[in-house]
């Protein structure tokens, strides 16, 4: 089924302002049945954007019905075919239901309720009482690093202050790297993934460790760029991770634990209000 012009037009009235002042004033137009069941203009609605094309319109509504159409079949097809207990849907729909309400209704009681605040001081008594269950799931560096044309000339300049220790993070190299490197990293604070750093920066790595252990700086060349790295400080993969890294995630953790007992102390106090004003009875 294809929808005639005049359909279309209604259709695009639906993005329109007076949209349901002009079906308050029509009848209900039906742009398609199947087995009885009826798809109305208004179901439409939204379907077409406001500022579409007469194409784009078409193609989009045709879309909708036909997928309408489908699953009018298909429902069909599956009340034909199944027994009526597999039809009844009641039991579902009411728990389903019952589910919602309690969600919704949590929901509002913890955005009421909980204290979100949590400290850097309960954040670091629970980092320091769960160490064990930190695990770095891959190899951690403090790195910085800038990306030259391999003719810069000024490579001496930024080789001597990424080299040497307490002098990255300056005003010199900032200046530097902003009017003469490709692209850089100067971040020495931020613990990244190696291999982040490693699809920027194209460094051959055989063995991390051992190579972390004996290069604070490299530089190297590769098609046509010259790459300066600056390693401070790394974690091997399994080791503990840092509280500077779980520290969001703990405060989740902390969070969702006050949520559970939040619900739990409003779950006591709702059964024991019930049982004191008898609103419930056990047979």
């Amino acid at each position: 089924m294809r929808i005639t012009g005049f359909v279309l037009s209604v259709i695009l009235l639906l993005s329109a302002a007076s949209c349901r002042d002009y079906l308050m004033k029509s009848d209900r137009i039906v742009v398609a049945e199947c087995y009885g069941n009826k798809l109305y203009a208004e179901d439409l609605e939204g379907v077409v954007p406001a500022d579409a094309g007469k194409m784009d319109s078409l193609s989009r509504v045709n879309a909708f019905i036909d997928n309408w159409i489908h699953t009018q079949l298909l429902i069909h097809q599956a009340e034909i075919n199944l027994p009526p207990e597999q039809l009844d849907f009641s039991k579902q729909l009411q728990d389903y239901r019952n589910s919602l309400t309690i969600y919704a209704y949590e929901t509002q009681m913890i955005e009421q309720y909980l204290d979100t605040v949590v400290s850097d001081e309960e954040i670091a008594a629970y980092y320091n009482d769960h160490k064990e269950n930190f695990q770095l799931r891959a190899t951690m560096v403090k790195a910085a690093y800038v990306v030259l044309d391999e003719d810069c000339k000024h490579e001496k300049e930024f080789k001597k202050v990424m080299s040497q220790r307490d002098t990255l993070i300056m005003s010199q190299l900032n200046e530097l790297v902003e009017e003469y490197a490709v692209s850089s990293f100067l971040d020495v604070d931020e613990w990244i993934r190696l291999e982040d750093l490693l699809s920027t920066v194209p460094i051959e790595i055989y063995n991390a460790e051992s190579f972390l252990k004996r290069n604070r700086f490299v530089s190297f060349e590769k098609d046509n760029l010259l790459y300066l790295v600056r390693f401070e400080d790394y974690l091997m993969e399994k080791s503990v991770s840092p509280l500077e890294i779980e520290s969001d995630h703990i405060k989740s953790i902390i969070l969702l634990k006050r949520q559970k007992e939040l619900l739990q102390r409003m779950n006591v106090e709702l059964y024991e209000r019930a049982e004191k004003e008898k609103v419930f009875a056990i047979y």
